[in-house]
């Protein structure tokens, strides 16, 4: 399915998710039917189904909507992509930005449909090591480049509200593939996007 810009909601997800979210409030000592809970339920499961809205959409498809047949071979990067996930360990948000590049072997796509690739992984249960190998597998399978590159840098709140509680830290992916591979390949690419990675 390709990306939706409007939100949709299946109501009989929605229905339940609320009953869920009804009983987990309960569940903690709260009154979900107290002025300022009642329509919490309703709002967490429209608010989940969008945070989750990736599963319904197929990167590859997004990516041939847009493919063009182009005789170029030089570096194509979009760097500092927003993005926003849910760790699958304690479904806590984490957020920060991606890098994505890759060197074209006879296809181009257009730029928007690389930021899209990044919303189709990081609108899922994650982990961030996944959703870095699997932006770069999409762009890999779909336009079979001479070379893919992605780093993800994010701040996942799962460190920051509990836990170790360090509010600072910031963790680095990277996966590479092809002519990325090589040492000065992947340095012009780290020099390009200005990454902390080294």
């Amino acid at each position: 399915m390709a990306y939706k810009k409007t939100e949709q909601y299946d109501e009989k997800t929605t229905q339940g998710l609320v009953t869920s979210y009804r009983s987990a409030l309960e569940l903690i000592g709260e009154d979900p039917e107290r002025e300022g809970l009642v329509k919490t339920p309703e709002r967490i499961a429209k608010a989940m189904q969008f945070m989750t809205q990736g599963y319904q959409m197929d990167a590859r498809s997004i990516l041939e909507s847009a493919k063009f047949e182009e005789n170029v071979s030089e570096m194509v990067i979009v760097k500092d992509i927003e993005l926003y996930s849910m760790c699958e360990h304690h479904m806590l948000p984490f957020y920060g930005k991606a890098h994505v590049a890759y060197i074209p072997n006879g296809w181009i796509t257009g730029l928007s449909k690389l930021a899209r690739v990044v919303d189709v992984y990081s609108r899922r249960l994650q982990v961030q090591e996944r959703l870095t190998h699997q932006i770069m597998l999409a762009i890999k399978d779909t336009l079979n480049p001479h070379g893919v590159a992605v780093v993800v840098e994010a701040s996942h709140l799962c460190m920051m509200m509990r836990g170790v509680q360090k509010q600072n830290s910031v963790t680095t992916t990277s996966a590479f593939c092809g002519e990325f591979e090589k040492n000065e390949t992947r340095s012009e690419f780290i020099r390009l996007v200005g990454s902390k990675l080294h």
